[in-house]
Parts: structure tokens; C-alpha cells; sequence
């Protein structure tokens, strides 16, 4: 593969395109927001109507104090219970900075310990599990073989096999 190079008015030319599109995208985005904002205000908030008389004015005021003493009430509760929260998470930090500084961990020893004791530990003296697991196995009882000549010293059994006497008391022991 040759090693093609763009020269740098094509990487120049080829910058100021992107750019450019880059510019455009943006501009379509922000018109976008505007449309959108303003479509809205549009629909959540109805338009002005100025009272002629007195008396539409007093009943448009009394309505505007009627809906801000609402949204005060509700933000009064949202705050108090923010603050709460806050107090109580505040509270429990403080309980768990206390409890890390009460308990010092002890470096911890290896122990020799049987699976019965460890899950005696684990479970508590309620719970009475075994964990012998030789109790579930088949017991199956051995054949011991009985052996007939008792070896004794080997030198003598050697001195008694040796030469032809030998050989002659093993023919007549085994007959």
C-alpha cells in the first residue's frame, strides 16, 4: 500500500466543510429549541386576558393568590420534608463514624476447626446438623485371611530348607 498524503489545502478545505455543516447543524438545533419552547408556553400557559372592570381585576387577583398559596404550600411541605432527609442521612453517618471508631477488628488466627464445630458456630447450639459423612455410607465387613505358617526367626526356616532334609520336610508338611 503507497503512503498517499492529502496536501494541505485539501485538509484546510475539507476543515472549513465540516465546520461549516457542523455551524449548520447547530443553528437547526437552537431553532428547534425556540419552536419548541415556544409551542410550550402555547399550550401550558393560556393567553393574557386583561380584565375590563374592577371586578373581573378582583376576581382574577383572588384566582392568582389562590394558585400561589397553593404552590407555597406544596413547596413548604417538599422542603421540610428535603430537610428532614437531609438531617436523617446526616444522623446516620455520624452513627456509622461512631460504630467504626467503637470496634477495633482483631487480626484474625487461623483455627483448626471441624466441619461439626464450624456449623455448630455458624447455626448456634439450636440447630443440631451433623456433618459426619461417614454415618451414610454402607458399612461392608472385610474376609480376613488366616495365614497357616507362622515366619517366625527367618534364619531358621532358612537352616531348616537348606539341602535335601529341607526339601523333604516341606513335600511332607504340605501332603
Amino acid at each position: 500500500m503507497s503512503d498517499k498524503r492529502m496536501s494541505s489545502s485539501k485538509k484546510h478545505s475539507l476543515k472549513s466543510m465540516m465546520l461549516q455543516v457542523a455551524k449548520d447543524l447547530l443553528d437547526a438545533e437552537e431553532i428547534e429549541k425556540k419552536e419548541e419552547r415556544k409551542r410550550y408556553m402555547e399550550d401550558h400557559c393560556p393567553p393574557l386576558s386583561y380584565p375590563i372592570s374592577k371586578q373581573e381585576l378582583q376576581v382574577l387577583c383572588k384566582e392568582l393568590h389562590a394558585k400561589i398559596e397553593n404552590v407555597d404550600e406544596e413547596r413548604y411541605i417538599l422542603e421540610h420534608k428535603a430537610i428532614m432527609v437531609v438531617n436523617e442521612v446526616k444522623d446516620l453517618n455520624i452513627k456509622i463514624v461512631d460504630l467504626k471508631g467503637k470496634f477495633k477488628k482483631p487480626p484474625l488466627k487461623k483455627v483448626r476447626m471441624s466441619a461439626d464445630a464450624m456449623l455448630q458456630a455458624l447455626l448456634g447450639s439450636k440447630h443440631k446438623i451433623s456433618m459426619d459423612l461417614r454415618a451414610n455410607l454402607k458399612q461392608v465387613k472385610k474376609e480376613v485371611k488366616e495365614e497357616v505358617a507362622d515366619v517366625g526367626d527367618w534364619r531358621k526356616n532358612v537352616e531348616d530348607k537348606a539341602g535335601m532334609d529341607g526339601r523333604k520336610k516341606m513335600f511332607e508338611s504340605e501332603a
